[in-house]
């Protein structure tokens, strides 16, 4: 970098509210550690957890606080004997805890990074880590068999997109609740039955499908009392996956299902300091950037913002209120 003291541009928040009024901000540029990468940030991709905590906050944020987590971009400076090396294009996404990606440039780990083939462009990278990489978790947690019955509980949210997908790979029967303008889309990333999202249809559209049995499996994305709802559409000894934690659930329920709950947090590798976890999120992005460059993985559609703080911010703000099946994806510095 040049100058003493270089600084760059990002997209801040200065307090947690629904508002998520960005500002332009100028920062130091980071300074990388012996295990670490500095990247020069192309395009990142936004998540609802992007737009939930910056309205809702978060426990370990200082402000002024920079938002992003998924992002892509070149190595522009490494250590010596450091993979990727100066020029590698990569794919991560980045740690909860510290300060986010929606600037121009930021530091990872370098075992923590995926190198971008030539044949995906940057901005369709972009909406591949924290989904993609969630959706695979959410399905070894739970360890989805060939034959088994998956139940997804949001088809419009970016993580069912690819769980859709991998899940009708693997072999398993899957389910989708999603509005009726989403049917056809759903069902062409493979899902085999697409139910009404409203809670009334939906339990007898479930019990017509079902009959009395339950679901093997459950991937739950929303949490909270959804949580509890889907619950009671596992079968005894079923498997369900949570993303957003749940609420208290009835001990009558726990007992009738006896479910194995698995909690899944990508954010989780960088809060419990785990190598391991976060050396699997390279690997998880390796794959989903193989997947997509064969074609045995369709990404999702996505919208093209400039680094702007008003369109930044009414992107974040449309997330906060509802999934959306088509990607945010800022330029910050196009390819």
């Amino acid at each position: 970098m040049s100058g003493p003291n270089p600084t760059m541009q990002a997209l801040v928040l200065h307090e947690a509210s629904p508002s998520l009024a960005l500002q332009l901000q100028e920062l130091p540029v980071p300074s990388i550690g012996a295990s670490e990468v500095l990247v020069e940030v192309e395009y990142v991709g936004l998540n609802h957890i992007d737009a939930r905590l910056g309205a809702e906050g978060f426990c370990r944020w200082q402000y002024p606080h920079v938002l992003g987590i998924d992002a892509v971009g070149t190595v522009v400076e490494a250590p010596v004997g450091v993979f990727p090396k100066r020029g590698t294009r990569v794919i991560f996404t980045t740690s909860l805890a510290d300060q986010g990606v929606l600037k121009r440039y930021t530091k990872v780990a370098n075992y923590a990074v995926a190198e971008v083939p030539e044949s995906i462009p940057s901005a369709v990278a972009a909406t591949l880590p924290n989904a993609g990489m969630t959706a695979l978790a959410a399905l070894d947690k739970i360890q989805l068999q060939a034959g088994e019955s998956i139940y997804i509980n949001s088809g419009c949210g970016a993580v069912a997109h690819f769980a859709i997908q991998y899940a009708r790979q693997r072999g398993a029967k899957v389910f989708v609740s999603a509005p009726e303008r989403e049917h056809e889309r759903i069902k062409g990333l493979g899902a085999d039955v697409v139910f009404a999202s409203t809670e009334e249809q939906l339990a007898r559209d479930i019990k017509h499908e079902l009959g009395p049995d339950g679901f093997d499996t459950i991937l739950n994305s929303c949490g909270g009392d959804t949580f509890v709802t889907d619950l009671a559409h596992l079968r005894f000894g079923g498997r369900i996956a949570c993303l957003n934690g749940f609420a208290e659930i009835p001990q009558e329920l726990l007992f009738s299902r006896a479910p194995i709950i698995a909690a899944v947090s990508l954010g989780g590798a960088w809060l419990a300091n785990s190598l391991c976890a976060q050396q699997k999120l390279s690997f998880m992005g390796q794959q989903l950037l193989q997947d997509v460059g064969s074609g045995k993985i369709q990404a999702p559609g996505h919208r093209i913002l400039p680094f702007d703080t008003e369109l930044v911010g009414e992107a974040l703000r449309q997330l906060y209120q509802q999934s959306t099946a088509v990607r945010p994806v800022v330029a910050v510095k196009p390819r």
